[in-house]
């Protein structure tokens, strides 16, 4: 996309994945890795409050794979305030245009892995924390945490937080992204 003025730009996907297969119930055995050294914590109404904090040592911290229900529900404020995972991850080694592994999850039942790379610096990680009664395809209905997201973008709330990544597409400057998520077995 070309914008003719400085317009905010901050597309991201909201795509749903259960490496077990479609109805198959909850994903907290899915092992998860995510290249971050840092997230960004949030507030009681789950807005970024503008800071990075180190995932280490925290239930954050998904740089060695781990099952995603491991610590969801630790004695951990910002997991308090979010009702399990759903936050930003500043992913490791990003340099504009430059696309690199940023994530990989695995289902130990299935084999089922799937690898996403991208060019973006940030990926917000959602254990589907808030889904009640959704019908999908097949007659299947899906429930917290039946599913997760791995949605790139810059900051959430950046527009706001001069330290954040720039969300402005300036005039004439063209917005390019790719994000891939690849499947092997």
């Amino acid at each position: 996309g070309i914008s003719d003025k400085a317009t905010l730009a901050n597309m991201t996907n909201h795509s749903y994945f259960n490496l077990t297969g479609e109805g198959s119930g909850k994903v907290l055995d899915t092992y998860l890795t995510i290249h971050a050294r840092d997230y960004n914590p949030v507030d009681e109404f789950s807005i970024p409050t503008g800071e990075y904090a180190a995932v280490e040592g925290t239930p954050m911290d998904f740089n060695k794979a781990k099952k995603i229900g491991q610590e969801i529900e630790a004695d951990f404020q910002q997991l308090k305030y979010t009702g399990g995972y759903d936050h930003n991850y500043v992913t490791d080694n990003y340099a504009k245009g430059n696309r690199r592994l940023i994530a990989t999850a695995y289902s130990d039942k299935t084999g089922i892995a799937m690898d996403v790379t991208s060019d973006c610096p940030c990926v917000q990680f959602y254990a589907a924390n808030f889904v009640e009664n959704e019908h999908g395809k097949n007659g299947h209905t899906y429930n917290k945490r039946d599913a997760f997201c791995l949605e790139t973008q810059v900051e959430p709330n950046a527009v706001n937080v001069e330290d954040f990544h720039s969300p402005i597409l300036n005039a004439g400057e063209q917005y390019d992204s790719v994000t891939a998520y690849h499947f092997y077995i």
